[in-house]
Parts: C-alpha cells; structure tokens; sequence
C-alpha cells in the first residue's frame, strides 16, 4: 500500500479538481428503469428525494470509515462499496473503490476525509467530496455531472475462444466433449438484441443456442437413464456438406417421484446487485422456486457482500411463509467476497446433507466478485475442490453493464453444475418451473461424448459450439476427469459438419503424409455395414465413480430420410449463431435463411419459444442494417 500512495494521491486530487470543474453542472436521472441506457454525453439532475435517502445510510458509512487506516486517503479505502448501477437510487457512491472500476464514489481529499455522492452508471462521476478535518463525514449536495458509458464490450467480461475448425478423418479420426447442459448464452444475447445492441462475438455460444429449445426425443427405455438419437441431412449453409445431429434425452422423472432436495440459496447482495433486473429480480425468482418446493424438500440461504453469513438456518418446504419473508429482507450493499459466500454455502449444504437426495447450491449472481476469492483462476480451484463433496450447483446470472459471464461459466462448467441467464421474469419461470427436473435434479453425472469418423467416408468434420467443452482423446476412458451433468427430461443436441469423401476441403486441407500410405478404402470400406461414424457416450450414476459407455453407429444411409422439424429448428439456431460470431463457417447463412429454416421447424412450439426465437432473429436482422 505504501508504493501506492502518491499514485492514490495523485488520484484523488486530480478527481477533486475534475469535481470542482464540473460542479456547476445539474445533474438527474432517468427513473425508469425499463429505458435503454442514455448516451455517454447526457447530463441529468438527481431529486432532492435521493440525497434524503442517503442520509439514511451515513451511519453505515460512518462505521466502514473508522476501518480505514489514518495514513490512507478515502480515495484509497476497499470497504466502501462501488458506485451504484445505471438506475434509481442505487447509484449512491460510496468512498473509491469505484474507482477501479464502475463509477466513482466521495473523493477523500486529505487524511480521513470522507465523501459520498452521486454517479449513474459505468464512467466517471464524481460525488461530493470530503472536505472538512480527518474524520469528519460530509455529504456535499454540491451538481454533479455523471459519465455514462454503457458498453457491454468493455464492462461486461466473456471469455475469448476460438470457433472448432475442420479436422481431417484420417489423421484425427476422435472428436471428444463434455455434454454442456447450459442455455445462458441465448437468454442473455437476446437481452443484448432486445435493448438494440449488437452482441460481443464471444457472448455467443453456439451449442448453448441449440440447446436452449427443447426436442422432441423418445424417452430412454431399458437399464441406461439417457438415449442417444441421430439424424443425418444436406448441410443448410453448405450444401456440398453434411450435417449430422446427435441427440441425448435423460429419463424423465415426475416432480412427485424426485427424491428430496436439499437446496442452499446463495444470494450476492453486493451494491452492483441493487438495480431492478438483479436482486429485485432474483426475489421473485426464487419465489416462484419456493412456492413449488414439497414438505420434504429444504432451504437455507446464504448471503454475501463484503462478508458472507447465514440469513435461514435449512427450513422445511412446507413452511414458505417463512422461507419468502427470509428471502424479502434481502438488501444489496457494500463490496463482493462472492469467495466466503461460496464457501459458506456449500458448508451449509453438508451440514444438512440428504443421503441420496438433492443437495445442490443455487448461486445468484452477476458475478462481479472483488473481495477475496475472486480471480477466475482461483475460483477454478476453489470450485474443483468443493464440487467433491458430493453438492451439485446451480448458477443464476443477472444483471448487465457489470456482467461477468466468464466467471460463471468456471463456475458452472467446474462444479459438478448448469447455468442459465435471467434477463425476467418469464425466464426465471422457465428455468425454475417448467424445467424444475432438468435444472434441478441431475440423472446422470460426467456424461461425455467422443466419436469416432470413418476416413473411408468422412474427408474431415467439424464441431458446431462445446468450444469451452473439448476434451483430450484420452480423457473419454478416465473417470477422474471430470464433465458435465445431465438433468432429468433434460434434452442435449450436438451438430457435426461433415465433408464427405470426394468433396475437397476448402478449409485448410493438408498435403498427403510422405513416410504413411495406408489403404483406406481397401481396410475400412465396407466394415460394419458402411458405418459413416460411431458415437459413444460415458455417464456415471450419481450413486458410483466407475463410468459406463453406450456405443451406437450412424450409417451412410440415413441420410436418405425426410429433415425432422427438430433438425430444422436446430440447425437454424446454429446458423442463427454463426451468423452472430461472424463465422468463418457460415457459408450461405443469411438472416432471411434462419427465419424461413426456423418456421420450418416450429413443431407444437407449446410454449411459443421457437416463435419468440424468429421474431428475435427479424430483430437482429434490423441491427446489421
């Protein structure tokens, strides 16, 4: 900390000479919180009933500053919470931790001096500054001007990958994967498109697209709790090409038959969660969870903010009143230990352990962690060791501006766990209640997948999505590596791009291997009754750590067969997803082709989803204009 007090102070007295200059001005804010965010250049006034409302927390800010060294700045403090968020009066800005980051708060201009003030959004608004002798608080109600800079590109964070390119069948015949339970992407690429912004490519997940929808596959029948389905068909963006769909479908359970839960909510309620569309909206979330829970199931929450602690010791199911009253005190404040809340959560789900029951750990979140624990690799490793607890977990995403979706994909993907995105009301009932089972209950543990191409027929293939998913050849047969799970009714598609033998790959195709000549059409042609690939999946019961492997082929001549409406509606969220990352695999892909594949495909559409992803896609359409 002592190397960085001249660059702190540095700091806080430019920030006061920025406030002075721009003190004049008058500033507010737009109380609806439904409206788009406002250009980075408006100015706005704040009511007078927002500074009242601030003076009801000062004994709180008056506590958190005697934790502050004398030899510290205020300008320099971590306890006090970040600048508020783009709307209503959580954009109180509390000491400067913002910052560092999303808005900034009171500026401390000598030893121990305090401010608190009033910012709207992600930029560099500067509240009033403390200006009086060390220790004293005061709020100036001094205009400010508030910089908004909503752009998700910058404050949002996804983590960069490259799409699965083509892999020659003869010299890579293995293509091996993590099932990805996951539909966040979709959910939250339509909030982007809803609220007229263009996507960041890597908020686009190709397999999550695919799988947001529901299929219509059989059921399982017999000693496995999955079912493996195949269709093969004309590539839609590349008709020289083949596409071939691999479906799963888990046993689906009734809810009255699922064994008892014993669910852990982990709530964050940090300042950056007090915006409408985060704890507000994570409220009646869980609301809708609890009012389906049964007398056996049980509850307990967990919260965190600069600390984490214990809000409902595990309660009966049967007792919502109390279960809602818990989770309706909730108030968001202060900084992010997301860490000790992790930690906290799946101790408490061990103390109340069901054998053989549910114990799972629901996490909400916008995963803007910044106390502790917070680095993705650090959250890798704290996750790995507790996913061996035998607890499953559940991540819930809300928010935007701040949204921090790499780090709950870590979460997810190395914690025995799904995640989903909440942009409203309408998803959380989907993720929650209608998919109860799927989300909620796995049927199956570390299910992945690998297939194996025969060069005789396959020139090379390609992966659509599972980018973060890819697996080493190796890792199929070895049961301590770990992979993802699979809920009950829950359905899990995976597309392949094939070129075909005879058909020359554009794609980086590779000269002949001088020292190896082997025959192919004389040793492979023909085996097994002109087997074109072979699909073999390993899953292990919830109850044991031995794996076990189903093995299906897929034939030459099944693509011979009329497309499905299943198939339709899949490849056009594929294309749809392409489209987005600006593939250097979309071929032919247009707009107008996803709308018209996708009406192809509408099926029943019971809950209207593939309609809604149609007027989504005439939407995006608008955006490219």
């Amino acid at each position: 900390m002592k190397s960085l007090k001249p660059v702190l102070i540095v700091i806080a007295v430019a920030a006061v000479l920025l406030f002075s200059a721009l003190s004049l001005l008058i500033v507010t804010t737009n109380e609806d919180t439904g409206n788009s965010p406002v250009a980075s250049d408006t100015i706005f006034s704040r009511p007078q009933k927002d500074f009242d409302a601030a003076e009801t927390i000062l004994p709180q800010i008056q506590q958190d500053y005697r934790q502050v060294k004398n030899e510290e700045s205020v300008a320099s403090a971590d306890i006090f919470g970040k600048g508020g968020s783009a709307t209503d009066i959580d954009a109180v800005l509390l000491g400067a931790d913002g910052i560092k980051s999303e808005g900034d708060g009171g500026v401390g201009r000598k030893k121990g001096a305090a401010g608190i003030g009033y910012g709207s959004g992600y930029g560099s608004g500067f509240g009033g500054s403390g200006l009086e002798k060390p220790g004293e608080l005061r709020m100036r109600k001094a205009p400010i001007r508030t910089v908004y800079s909503y752009d998700s590109e910058r404050a949002e964070n996804y983590s960069s990958f490259s799409e699965n390119r083509f892999k020659d069948a003869k010299s890579e015949p293995l293509s091996t994967f993590s099932l990805d339970v996951d539909a966040a992407s979709y959910s939250n690429v339509r909030r982007m498109i809803n609220q007229g912004q263009k996507p960041n490519k890597d908020a686009v997940r190709v397999e999550q697209f695919i799988n947001y929808f529901s299929y219509d596959y059989p059921n399982p029948e017999g000693e496995h709790p999955v079912n493996i389905i195949t269709e093969t068909q004309p590539c839609p963006w590349n008709k020289d090409h083949l596409l071939v769909r691999i479906g799963m479908k888990a046993k689906e359970v009734p809810s009255k038959n699922l064994p008892p839960s014993n669910f852990v909510f982990l709530i964050d309620v940090s300042g950056s969660m007090i915006s409408p569309n985060r704890l507000p909206l994570v409220k009646s979330s869980l609301k809708l969870l609890t009012n389906n829970l049964r007398e056996k199931d049980r509850v307990s929450i967990v919260v965190y903010a600069g600390a984490a602690g214990e809000v409902l010791p595990s309660t009966s199911g049967a007792d919502k009143q109390k279960i809602i009253e818990a989770v309706d005190a909730l108030q968001a404040g202060g900084s992010t230990a997301g860490g000790a809340g992790i930690q906290l959560a799946y101790r408490v789900a061990r103390n109340n352990f069901i054998k053989g029951g549910n114990n799972r750990v629901i996490l909400c979140t916008d995963g803007d962690f910044n106390v502790g624990v917070s680095s993705e690799k650090e959250l890798e490793n704290l996750i790995e060791e507790k996913r061996k607890t035998g607890v499953f977990l559940t991540v819930l995403g809300y928010g935007m501006g701040n949204y921090k979706d790499s780090k709950l994909q870590i979460l997810s993907q190395k914690g025995n766990g799904n995640h989903a995105y909440i942009d409203n009301l309408q998803e959380a009932n989907r993720v929650l209640v209608q998919e109860f089972g799927s989300t909620m209950y796995a049927v199956a543990k570390d299910v992945k997948m690998q297939v194996e191409f025969n060069p005789a027929y396959v020139n090379a293939y390609r992966l659509a999505g599972y980018e973060s998913r890819l697996l080493n050849k190796e890792d199929f047969n070895d049961d301590t590596k770990d992979a993802g799970e699979l809920g009950a009714g829950h359905t899990v598609t995976a597309f392949y791009e094939i070129i075909p033998v005879g058909v020359k790959n554009t794609f980086g195709d590779i000269d002949d291997l001088k020292y190896q000549k082997p025959d192919i059409t004389e040793t492979v042609r023909g085996v097994k009754n002109n087997e074109m690939m072979t699909v073999k999946l390993r899953y292990k019961p919830l109850d044991s750590e031995r794996s076990i492997k189903m093995e299906i082929p897929i034939m030459t001549g099944d693509r011979n067969k009329a497309p499905s409406a299943d198939f339709t509606f899949a490849a056009a969220a594929a294309m749809f997803g392409q489209l987005l990352r600006d593939s250097d695999f979309k071929g032919t892909s247009s707009y107008d082709n996803v709308i018209a594949l996708a009406r192809k495909g509408f099926g029943e559409d019971r809950q209207g989803y593939r309609r809604e992803f149609v007027r989504l896609a005439e939407a995006a359409k608008q955006l490219t204009k």
